[in-house]
């Protein structure tokens, strides 16, 4: 029976050893190709794959030809106003329609799950009429706009407050809290791994959204560090290394985030059961 059940473990620790070395190859890749002149990139021989001479100019380039202190700038401002704007939001909506009582609750309920359901692309022309008509182009709040409400984060803290007991809000009443008080002090501070979840979520999807911003707010003072990628890509052509260190650099913000709330970003994702 030992010996059944230190073989399967031995299988089980090679298939995520196997899991993880296939997800690092992406990675190991842009690396160094970073480091490969174009030429040398772009050849097909799977058995090169080491550059023949480590070179750091395509570094220099695209910093010359891009800000990325400009760019992380805007990418974080961005991050940061719509984690704040996605866990105040949903979770005042979560709250309405996981603890609440009121007409029209379930019609609610109903259309943020529709929303989730929708393609996102389908809401690009609306907001970008609505961004057009008050004169908010080209500008940081164009990029916010879209992640400011969330159906998913209203989802993801509705649950989270479905699952706390009853009795808490009955001794708050008793207390002589009002739905307010109760709110504030007693219920949300019992879902703060749902909003650190939540934010978590918000900030990769921001950190990843590549149409809309390329859609509503193409300037080069204002656009966030996707974008500002996907303009590298030629048409007919790709400088690959320079490509792949942009990339690299792009990847700083978040790798440096992640070491920052390791911890909070593991408990956020266990305890919400979600994944990436």
């Amino acid at each position: 029976m030992k010996t059944r059940k230190k073989i399967g473990m031995i299988g089980i620790h090679t298939v995520l050893l196997l899991g993880g070395i296939i997800m690092l190859v992406p990675f190991i890749w842009m690396i160094l190709t970073a480091f490969k002149s174009p030429t040398e990139a772009t050849q097909i021989d799977p058995f090169v794959i080491f550059p023949s001479e480590w070179l750091t100019g395509a570094f220099s380039s695209v910093s010359e030809k891009m800000n990325f202190f400009r760019l992380y700038f805007n990418t974080l401002l961005m991050m940061i106003v719509r984690i704040i704007c996605a866990v105040v939001t949903a979770s005042l909506a979560g709250y309405a329609l996981g603890r609440l009582n009121f007409k029209g609750k379930n019609i609610c309920f109903a259309l943020v799950l529709f929303q989730m359901m929708v393609p996102v692309q389908i809401f690009i022309i609306p907001q970008y009429l609505m961004i057009s008509k008050i004169g908010m182009l080209n500008t940081t709040f164009s990029l916010v706009f879209p992640g400011m409400v969330t159906a998913f984060g209203t989802f993801l803290l509705r649950q989270s407050y479905i699952a706390l007991p009853r009795e808490l809000e009955e001794a708050a009443l008793l207390d002589g809290c009002n739905i307010p008080q109760t709110f504030f002090y007693i219920m949300a501070p019992l879902t703060k791994s749902g909003m650190i979840a939540l934010g978590i979520f918000t900030a990769l999807f921001a950190y990843k959204d590549l149409m809309w911003p390329l859609i509503a707010n193409p300037d080069q003072n204002s656009m966030p560090l996707s974008s500002a990628l996907a303009k590298l890509q030629g048409q007919f052509s790709a400088n690959y290394p320079e490509l792949m260190a942009a990339s690299i650099l792009a990847c700083i913000p978040m790798v440096i985030l992640y070491i920052i709330f390791q911890k909070q970003f593991i408990e956020g994702i266990a305890t919400s059961g979600g994944k990436l």
